[in-house]
């Protein structure tokens, strides 16, 4: 064998040697990928760790679809219904025991409609970023019915809990429980939910309810009612300087409003509309630049966002009433009703955080 017949026998072994070594990672590449899929599908997939990122991840992809699948919501919304309610009025002076029971009954009652509506206000925010109220659910006729769905929501402490970081983990057969660290926004209180996880028949793992829920409840109630009580303090002087007011402005309004055929004059609409005007409009829009220069703790701040609300809303309200007034149309008399049924709905929301407050001045605080 020549020299040059000797190099290239070589070369082509190295080649083969090199074919060889590239056949071999790429198989052991193609081995470990697909053993990283079926760790992925068939294991990793069905840990509680995965149900828990893919409901972070769906939060933060506003992917409600996903969310519902990786959180029991039926029975995640009917655990915190009854830590929600447990004990509501047992410390309500002004309930007869009697009262006391037909509450309780009714809060059994409607628990369906109220966890439901709870369960789409959920999925709603997942998939929009933002809170609102489910559909079919009005404000007033639920208020009738003693119901205020807005005033349950807040309740919840949902829409001011934000999730910091997962902590550890516990496995437990086919239950897992798991530490997720969250800050309740209004007074800034860092608390840990000790969130359970149960696996589904197909496999799959489900955020199924909150083993503390009630805990955090009490830890934040007593923050919220001290600073809404600080609050209402703060705030009772103008209340009730106001509150003589509008009342005198209302008896003006019902003797300016006297006919004797039920129909109001020219004469008289235009003189009841310069009282809305210049009396009326006026008053309400003082009363709340004063309450906006009061200084509102953390906790009081839905409180004072409803009085706020409150008094925007009435003053739209008497706005189109002055143009029904002036223009003679009743389509603004229309208006004006509807928005004075929400303002109503509002006030007796305001009256029972008020009222919820000055009953938890009788709570014994958790030890």
């Amino acid at each position: 064998m020549d020299e040059i017949t000797w190099k290239r026998s070589i070369a082509r072994r190295q080649r083969r040697i090199q074919r060889q070594r590239r056949f071999f990672v790429l198989a052991l590449i193609a081995a470990i990928g697909i053993a990283m899929s079926v760790w992925y599908v068939f294991f990793y997939m069905r840990t509680p760790e995965y149900a828990l990122k893919e409901v972070q991840t769906s939060i933060e992809k506003r992917d409600s679809e996903t969310f519902a699948r990786y959180v029991n919501l039926d029975l995640l919304t009917s655990q915190a219904y009854d830590d929600l309610t447990r004990d509501l009025f047992a410390y309500d002076a002004t309930l007869t025991p009697k009262t006391r029971v037909l509450f309780e009954k009714f809060y059994i009652l409607v628990k369906p409609e109220l966890t439901r509506g709870t369960q789409e206000a959920i999925l709603r925010r997942v998939s929009s970023g933002l809170w609102t109220l489910p559909d079919g659910l009005d404000i007033l006729k639920g208020h009738q019915l003693g119901i205020d769905f807005e005033r349950f929501l807040a309740r919840t402490q949902l829409r001011n809990t934000t999730l910091v970081s997962v902590g550890s983990i516990t496995h437990e057969g086919t239950t897992a429980t798991a530490d997720v660290n969250i800050k309740e926004d209004d007074t800034d209180t860092s608390f840990t939910l000790v969130v359970v996880l149960e696996e589904a028949e197909d496999g799959h793992w489900q955020v199924a309810y909150i083993k503390n829920y009630r805990n955090y409840l009490d830890t934040i109630s007593p923050l919220v009612n001290d600073d809404i009580a600080s609050y209402i303090d703060a705030t009772k002087p103008i209340v009730d300087e106001y509150n003589a007011t509008f009342a005198s402005q209302k008896a003006t309004f019902a003797s300016m409003n006297k006919t004797s055929d039920g129909r109001l004059s020219k004469k008289q609409r235009e003189k009841i509309a310069d009282f809305l005007e210049e009396d009326v409009l006026p008053a309400l829009k003082k009363r709340q630049a004063k309450l906006d220069e009061i200084d509102v703790p953390q906790g009081a701040g839905y409180l004072a966002r409803q009085r706020q609300k409150s008094t925007e809303i009435t003053i739209s309200a008497w706005q189109h009433y002055i143009r029904g007034l002036r223009e003679d149309k009743p389509r603004e008399f229309d208006t004006a009703e509807t928005l004075m049924k929400q303002e109503l709905a509002i006030d007796l929301r305001v009256d029972d955080i008020i009222h919820h407050t000055a009953v938890s001045k009788n709570i014994p605080n958790p030890p």
